[in-house]
């Protein structure tokens, strides 16, 4: 217990140190304080709103040493850039409350959540309404995090009137199979992008956070999710038809080639959700779901260089790459070419 208790202090510390040491910032500030008090407390995000968090000592990562606080931390930390990238979306969260070793469990609805955490109904992919989280504000990302949650997933929606809502994006997900490695799967997203410069498309690239690649194109407003359904396919058969010797559209494990990548085209309907871009995951290192540029994809690349220690850093020296790269959406006359043939 006392070589796990040191390694959360070491951890500690190296979270501190990554977002400018000793903050200024009152959020930040005001965790180290509750923290260093035996980890409860009361959260004063301004406004009048407030926040109950407890166990922040509580070590979320027992190989790394990474305590709940660290992960609240970093969550306050880059707010800027994941609060606009998840505003309004549904959040379907996964919890981990005694640390990722420990089981997870997902959650969609809601009941009872404090006073000030956003909520709507949503129309999910059964056709019925639904309570759900609905993401924006620092308090409820937050109280996210309070209940356990590392990972934060969006739906490629924002949630509409009467819980109607059209798809924003179309997402392919590049999902490697045993052995095979990251740099391969940094090939097959290069391959991806050739196909989308010869439809004429922009897109976005980031790590999965995980094993894998995701590709995200911005689609016209009011799109329908058949047609963002349907830009992914077209995409994905496209990059396995020329890549046939790695790339895969076979959904089943056990029947996909051995050695492939499954190019996956299948989260793109109402309901469905994809993991935010500056999102932890919860994997051993605290590694987190990074934009990039598209020429940073070379063979060089590793998923490890982008953790909750490292992504502060970089955002202060990349700036918002999602943000910049979701506002260049594509236009109607794009995507009728692309499933038109053209």
């Amino acid at each position: 217990m006392a070589t796990r208790t040191r390694r959360a202090e070491v951890a500690a510390k190296r979270t501190r140190r990554s977002t400018g040491g000793k903050s200024t910032d009152p959020i930040l500030a005001q965790l180290d304080r509750i923290q260093a008090a035996g980890g409860d407390g009361v959260l004063e995000l301004g406004r009048n709103a407030t926040l109950h968090v407890s166990s922040l000592d509580k070590v979320y990562f027992p190989k790394d040493g990474f305590s709940k606080g660290d992960v609240m931390r970093y969550y306050a930390t880059i707010a800027p850039v994941i609060l606009p990238t998840i505003a309004d979306r549904p959040l379907i969260l996964k919890r981990y409350p005694n640390g990722i070793e420990r089981p997870s469990f997902f959650q969609q609805n809601v009941k009872d959540a404090p006073e000030g955490v956003r909520t709507g109904r949503v129309i999910t992919e059964g056709g019925k309404l639904a309570e759900r989280i609905v993401g924006g504000d620092l308090l409820t990302l937050l109280y996210t995090v309070q209940i356990g949650t590392i990972e934060v997933h969006a739906w490629q929606a924002r949630a509409g009137a009467g819980g109607h809502a059209f798809a924003d994006t179309a997402t392919i997900d590049l999902d490697p199979g045993d052995g095979v490695s990251f740099a391969q799967v940094v090939l097959l997203a290069r391959g991806v992008k050739d196909e989308i410069d010869r439809a004429g498309l922009r897109a976005a690239v980031k790590t999965s956070g995980s094993r894998g690649i995701h590709i995200v194109v911005p689609l016209p407003a009011r799109t329908r999710f058949d047609v963002a359904a349907a830009v992914a396919q077209t995409l994905a058969e496209r990059v396995t038809a020329r890549h046939p010797e790695i790339a895969t559209l076979e959904r089943s494990i056990r029947a996909r080639p051995k050695g492939s990548i499954y190019v996956d085209a299948q989260q793109n309907a109402e309901g469905k959700s994809v993991v935010a871009a500056y999102s932890v995951r919860a994997r051993r290192g605290a590694t987190v779901s990074a934009p990039l540029e598209w020429s940073e994809l070379r063979r060089t690349l590793r998923l490890e260089a982008f953790t909750i220690e490292t992504m502060p850093v970089r955002l202060r020296r990349t700036g918002d790459i999602w943000g910049a790269a979701m506002k260049r959406r594509n236009t109607k006359r794009v995507i009728d070419r692309l499933l038109s043939g053209g």
